[in-house]
């Protein structure tokens, strides 16, 4: 039996935390104290060639002097790359998975070429940019093994038909979420296509990580910003394959700069770090948030 309310804030430790990540911590901290609930810290640190560790101390730094306490221990997603394999195996069995060899540019290039391709789909993009158009989906198992046998790079790609036509057979479809107080939202997962789940020198991708990572945690209440209010589409898809509970959703608004620009890493006089330098103080950060979205 899952906790009544369970959220987390889950950081890439890529840079110093900003004033949007401190607003959507706080946001996930605030929810589970009035709902008596748990919050989890999680450090998404899959992309070892960006992560470093003293970003994580900086992370947990920055969190205790907003006020913010988490249960430990902190799971950190490069110690459980076998739970993600376990996952891949599972949507392998079911015939879901095909490695795709494709550079960027290539991709690019066929769907500057394919004016009808998938690409041309209403809705949101998603995070891995264009939709994939396809082009290794029908690969033959000797086309794999030549490739495979030169040490070609690769992707494993969700085949989203295959998984949507099995869901249908299953009595899973069309699937929802919960989002907020609202209506359930239905989710279409083409806006995002046949999506990375792993890479050959990775073995998982944000997609699969965070689906996966909600589930062995326990996570009830997904509170995050809108920006990835479209991956949810794809996330419910995999929770139905794996055989995992959705969690309810909350996108809230993205806090912005006095230009209207969206916060991001590298703006470093909007860092938690830089603003302490500064001599602001944890209450000044969080009125400032709040005179930010009109609280």
């Amino acid at each position: 039996m899952r906790d009544k309310f369970v959220t987390r804030f889950a950081p890439s430790p890529t840079g110093h935390l900003h004033l949007g990540h401190a607003f959507s911590a706080l946001q996930a901290w605030h929810a589970a104290r009035e709902a008596d609930g748990r919050f989890l810290l999680r450090i998404e640190d899959i992309d070892k060639g960006r992560c470093r560790p003293e970003f994580e101390a900086a992370i947990m730094e920055d969190l205790a002097w907003l006020g913010i306490a988490w249960e430990e221990p902190v799971r950190r997603q490069s110690d459980h790359f076998a739970d993600y394999e376990t996952a891949l195996d599972t949507l392998r069995a079911q015939g879901l998975l095909y490695p795709c060899f494709c550079t960027r540019r290539e991709i690019a290039d066929e769907i500057a070429h394919s004016p009808s391709a998938p690409h041309d789909l209403p809705g949101p993009k998603g995070p891995d940019g264009p939709i994939y158009p396809g082009i290794c989906r029908d690969m033959s198992a000797h086309q794999i093994q030549i490739k495979e046998g030169v040490g070609a790079a690769y992707a494993l790609r969700l085949d989203l038909e295959k998984a949507t036509a099995l869901l249908k057979q299953q009595g899973d479809w069309p699937l929802r979420w919960q989002e907020g107080g609202g209506a359930p939202v239905k989710a279409d997962p083409r806006s995002l296509g046949d999506v990375v789940l792993a890479r050959k020198d990775t073995p998982t991708s944000y997609h699969l990580a965070v689906t996966v990572d909600d589930a062995l945690q326990g996570v009830t209440h997904v509170i995050r910003g809108e920006d990835l209010f479209h991956a949810t589409h794809i996330h419910r898809v995999l929770q139905a394959l794996l055989g995992y509970p959705a969690p309810r959703y909350i996108h809230h608004p993205l806090i912005r700069d006095a230009r209207g620009r969206r916060f991001a890493k590298r703006d470093k006089a909007e860092t938690l770090r830089s603003l302490r330098q500064g001599g602001e103080s944890p209450e000044a950060i969080i009125n400032r948030l709040g005179n930010l979205t009109g609280g």
